[in-house]
């Protein structure tokens, strides 16, 4: 069974870089395909970045693009995410996520991490 766990949320000052990880276990993930998703209060779930397991191959939601950036390090089994210049409106919960191949940009991911909370202080 794929398991995801998110680490690294909490208060993050407005201006400064957010730094999550997720530890991907179960299997191997060769194929795979893992995403970063954020879910502001009352919204739904947005895909902020995705990136291909094997070849490293990105994503970037385009309203983020300039300051996301998402690796893995296949031996370590974890994804990274890195969101520079936090702003009020990043505030929200993150969530790792998974799926067996498909399109980086389609939102149709199967595997869920439990999610962290992310608070932006100014």
């Amino acid at each position: 069974q794929v398991q995801l766990v998110e680490s690294g949320g909490g208060l993050v000052q407005a201006g400064s870089s957010l730094r999550l990880t997720c530890a991907a276990s179960g299997r191997t993930f060769d194929g795979y395909v893992m995403g970063w998703f954020r879910q502001r209060p009352g919204e739904g779930r947005e895909l902020l970045g995705s990136i291909k397991w094997d070849s490293g191959s990105t994503y970037y939601r385009p309203s983020v693009v300039h300051r996301l950036a998402i690796s893995r390090d296949n031996a370590k089994n974890t994804v990274s995410l890195q969101l520079n210049n936090l702003k009020p409106e990043d505030a929200a919960d993150y969530y790792c996520a998974a799926k067996n191949g498909g399109r980086l940009w389609q939102d149709d991911y199967n595997y869920w991490g439990q999610g962290v909370q992310v608070t932006v202080s100014s």
